[in-house]
């Protein structure tokens, strides 16, 4: 996976990752001066509000699932292409037991 920073994004998309990952792991160091770059490339202050909410809410999901265990069902192991599970759990180590053995 590449950093959003160097993968010829352009500048907004860029500030838009940016932002969306500081709300993820710092909400509380979000400034006014955030806002304005957002601004500055050109998004509206309802489009801010969405990617700030969407950052959230994402964020939200993620460790309320962490918090509880959950995991996704072995049956995308054979539906997803090879290696795109362990992609979209970046960061999680995922119990490598059978769907029989989990609680129900």
């Amino acid at each position: 996976m590449r950093d959003y920073r160097t993968a010829g994004l352009t500048p907004a998309e860029v500030a838009m990752l940016a932002f969306a990952e500081k709300v993820t792991l710092r909400a509380h160091e979000v400034t006014g001066e955030d806002i304005e770059e957002l601004r500055r490339q050109g998004f509206s202050d309802a489009e801010v509000l969405d990617i700030a909410m969407t950052a959230g809410a994402r964020s939200l999901f993620s460790k309320v699932l962490d918090a509880v265990g959950a995991e996704p069902e072995k049956r995308y192991d054979t539906l997803l292409e090879a290696g795109l599970r362990e992609t979209l759990t970046v960061g999680r180590v995922l119990d490598k037991e059978s769907d029989d053995d989990a609680p129900k």
